[in-house]
This record gives structure tokens, C-alpha cells and sequence, in this order.
């Protein structure tokens, strides 16, 4: 840096990762990803796809008249834009009980880590599309009975144990 300029090397950035542009075309998205029923989800930036260690994206795509089941990402934080359609994204309220947003092209969303959520389209014609960003590497999606929150952080029941009754 004796120029005043930081340069690659000096920020530590000489690996072969860090000195290029990676592009992944709309048609190799990827479908081997984590799945909630009633949505898919396709990976384009991954570790797996381009190295990223950060950064998860890709889309998902909720068909016509569908309701995803209901899910949380973890420790990801998760940015959702709409692309096409008019998908409701559901949540448990403390204070309103199950909540909903109503979104439309061009709207976002931001899920925080841990909340348990799920996908609808109401339109009975046409899918809705949304571009997904998330601050992991890998696409987290644990699958949960319900919205509720149980313990520190919403989990799903492990397979000896049931859902907890109200």
C-alpha cells in the first residue's frame, strides 16, 4: 500500500475467488436446494454454485392457488423482492395472533432470523416469483409444524417428539 491505493493483495484477497466476476445464467439455476412443500426454491449464488461464503440467492416460485408449509431460516437474515405475482407472507403476531402482508411486484420483505413463516399465493391463476437473498452461505430451512416460537429459537419436533398442543 505504499501508494495510498489498497490493492487486492494487501486486503488479502490473492486467492483465485476474490479476482473475478462469477455469472450464473437464469437457465442453470439450481433446484438442489433445501424445500418446503408447496413452493420451490432454485439456488443461483451458493457456496456450492459460485463460492460464496456469506451470501445465499436464488428464487421461489409458489404455484397458482398454493400455500407453502411453514418454515424459519435460522440464523439467516432473509431479503425477499417480488418479481411476479401477489404473494402474502404469514407470521405469528404476540400481540395480533397470525398475521399476514399482502405484497405485489416490486414490494420487499425482510425476515429476520428464527421467525417462523410461510408463503401463500392467493391468485388462483398465475405463480408468484421472489427473488430470495440471505446472509448465509447455504439456503437454512427448517420446517416447522406451526407458526409458534418454541424455546430460544423456533425448531421443528425431533422425530420422538409431537407438536406441543396449546
Amino acid at each position: 500500500m505504499a501508494s495510498g491505493v489498497l490493492t487486492i493483495q494487501d486486503a488479502g484477497m490473492s486467492d483465485p475467488f476474490h479476482q473475478r466476476l462469477h455469472h450464473v445464467a437464469s437457465g442453470a439455476l439450481s433446484g438442489a436446494t433445501a424445500q418446503t412443500s408447496g413452493m420451490r426454491r432454485v439456488e443461483a449464488i451458493s457456496g456450492s454454485t459460485v463460492g460464496s461464503r456469506n451470501l445465499w440467492m436464488g428464487q421461489t416460485h409458489v404455484a397458482a392457488g398454493t400455500d407453502s408449509g411453514n418454515h424459519h431460516h435460522g440464523e439467516s437474515e432473509t431479503a425477499i423482492y417480488v418479481v411476479s405475482g401477489t404473494p402474502s407472507f404469514v407470521f405469528l403476531d404476540a400481540e395480533h395472533g397470525e398475521t399476514r402482508v399482502d405484497t405485489k411486484p416490486g414490494d420487499y420483505i425482510y425476515v429476520p432470523p428464527w421467525v417462523p413463516h410461510r408463503e401463500e399465493n392467493p391468485d388462483p391463476e398465475n405463480e408468484a416469483v421472489v427473488v430470495i437473498s440471505r446472509t448465509t452461505q447455504d439456503a437454512i430451512v427448517v420446517n416447522v409444524p406451526d407458526l409458534k416460537w418454541v424455546g430460544p429459537v423456533a425448531v421443528g419436533p425431533t422425530a420422538h417428539e409431537s407438536p406441543q398442543q396449546p
